[in-house]
């Protein structure tokens, strides 16, 4: 029989699902944080935030920006989508904008400021259970992540559920996500791919309960293992 240090360590799990725009990482992820009661952290809202930033105060190098900030993500416990704080102010709404969505896609291709960033959701993950969504979670954050999932879906429902969320127009979402997605396959630093080890899922035609559900059962079979052993 395991010992108590060894259960707590069975116990501590990190759920990592990365992907690129449009694959339903927030919405799987934040269900998946519901059903398994863990703790949901949206990375991308994190580049938002240094997004933000660079576009008010364009001058500065955007990887002090991303050191500086105070970035708290409030009520993201077991899936609650929770509040952006950034340095004590709400921006939750404000950073969804097409403007910061290009600024935050410029800024994380940036080396120092992912480096920054993702020192900061390390600290995050160190302790307890979550569920981390983002696109270098399983490659860069949390290589030693129990469950490592890709989720894709072909670019155009990708681009139609992009539309839908932001209230834009289709055609627009989809040369934009295009060239989102050119940008972070090619940077030097943490490319979007799939970890390995991960279960590459495309969500085409699933439901967001079938995506939750089949995640979710593999993460009860990791965690069955680990007590178990």
């Amino acid at each position: 029989m395991p010992n108590a240090s060894a259960e707590a360590t069975a116990r501590a799990m990190v759920i990592a699902i990365d992907g690129p725009a449009g694959a339903g990482k927030s919405t799987v992820a934040r269900a998946l944080a519901a059903e398994l009661g863990f703790t949901y952290l949206d990375s991308g809202a994190m580049y938002r935030c240094v997004g933000l930033l660079s576009l008010r105060a364009p001058g500065r190098p955007p990887q002090e920006l991303a050191r500086e900030a105070s970035i708290e993500l409030t009520g993201s416990g077991s899936g609650a989508p929770g509040r952006v704080l950034l340095d004590g102010s709400d921006v939750t709404e404000e950073i969804r904008s097409p403007e910061v969505s290009e600024a935050a896609s410029r800024v994380a291709a940036l080396e120092p400021v992912r480096e920054v960033l993702a020192a900061k959701q390390r600290a995050l993950l160190a302790d307890g259970d979550w569920v981390a969504e983002g696109r270098d979670i399983g490659t860069v954050v949390a290589p030693q992540a129990a469950v490592k999932v890709f989720l894709t879906a072909e670019p155009g429902e990708r681009a139609r559920r992009r539309a839908v969320e932001l209230g834009a127009d289709e055609a627009t979402v989809l040369a934009e996500q295009s060239m989102r997605d050119q940008r972070d396959s090619t940077r030097a630093h943490s490319p979007l791919r799939p970890a390995p080890g991960a279960l590459e899922l495309d969500t085409s035609g699933l439901g967001v309960s079938q995506v939750v559900q089949r995640i979710a059962g593999l993460a009860r079979e990791v965690r069955a293992r680990g007590v178990q052993g």
